[in-house]
């Protein structure tokens, strides 16, 4: 009898435990919401990763390939020559090579991130670890610059341009970005907050000075949140195409996304395969930066919005 009865309690607890690693308790999720949830986000995956893959798949393509019914999802041949024609791409010789075009917007882009990382930084500093008069009203200030959109200050931002004689010059592409950002400096409020102040009464005590604290203590223990806006920044001028649209007129200045758009120039037709192919080579400085960043990236995204 007790034999009979051990046996029944180890068939339940045996199916207790199957039930719940199938369905989870309300500590852990079970084996088929585990499953549900990654295949989820693998479809979605895929749906976000298509774009990419018909971008790098066309620039392999040869011209008969393009408008193929049905579509060629594996080019054969591959068209390597797509990149070639891109590398050595010029409408004469008062036009730029796409090698002139990315020193033009490797020097803004350089510039952009130092001016961002450099004012946000500081900027975010005062409000997030200083005390002064009207500092919430100024704050909220700055953050409601974020609700104008660029068409409204376009036009009054290309007078000042005209009046001050820089159109056709890089200075308006490289001195506003040294006057902080509001996004940036809100991200970069939020997270210094999170640091406890307690070091900069330790470090005041010491003798240190406000800008110490910010050099030595702040900044080295924000190394998360200035990879996220840095790569924010870097990925915002390398493909700015508006603004050095409205600035530059000589050919010779134009940044990368202006020699892509040269290409419709050459041709009669536009020409896909290697509007695709210049396409990959300018974005592939900015999956190499991801890349080599997105641990910090993520990090600095997830603790921005947590407030001690």
């Amino acid at each position: 009898m007790a034999t009979q009865d051990l046996t029944t309690k180890d068939i339940t607890n045996t199916r207790d435990r199957f039930r719940a690693l199938l369905y989870g308790n309300r500590f852990r999720p079970g084996l088929i919401k585990q499953i549900i949830v990654y295949l989820l986000l693998i479809i979605l995956a895929a749906l976000f990763l298509l774009p990419f893959y018909w971008m790098v798949n066309t620039s392999l393509k040869t011209p008969d390939q393009l408008f193929a019914i049905p579509p060629v999802w594996f080019p054969h041949p591959f068209a390597w020559g797509n990149f070639y024609k891109v590398m050595t791409y010029s409408l004469g010789p008062n036009y730029p090579s796409i090698l002139r075009s990315a020193a033009n917007t490797l020097l803004i882009t350089v510039n952009g991130v130092i001016a961002t990382l450099i004012s946000s930084s500081l900027v975010a500093y005062a409000f997030a670890r200083m005390e002064f008069p009207g500092k919430k009203i100024l704050f909220m200030g700055i953050l409601g610059t974020l609700m104008i959109p660029f068409a409204v200050i376009m036009v009054p931002q290309f007078i000042l341009w005209a009046k001050l004689n820089w159109l056709d010059t890089y200075w308006p592409l490289l001195l506003p970005h040294w006057f902080a950002g509001a996004w940036n400096v809100f991200l970069m409020r939020q997270f210094f907050m999170t640091i406890p102040k307690e070091y900069d009464e330790a470090a005041l005590l010491e003798g240190a000075s406000r800008w110490d604290i910010y050099w030595r203590i702040i900044l080295p223990l924000s190394k998360p949140v200035l990879a996220a806006v840095g790569v924010f920044a870097f990925v915002f001028f390398w493909n700015d195409f508006l603004n050095p649209l409205i600035i530059l007129v000589t050919p010779l200045k134009f940044t990368l996304t202006q020699f892509l758009a040269n290409f419709s120039m050459m041709y009669q037709y536009v020409q896909w395969q290697l509007w695709m192919a210049g396409s990959v080579i300018i974005i592939l400085p900015c999956l190499i930066i991801f890349f080599f960043s997105q641990n910090l990236f993520f990090s600095g995204i997830n603790v921005t919005g947590i407030r001690k």
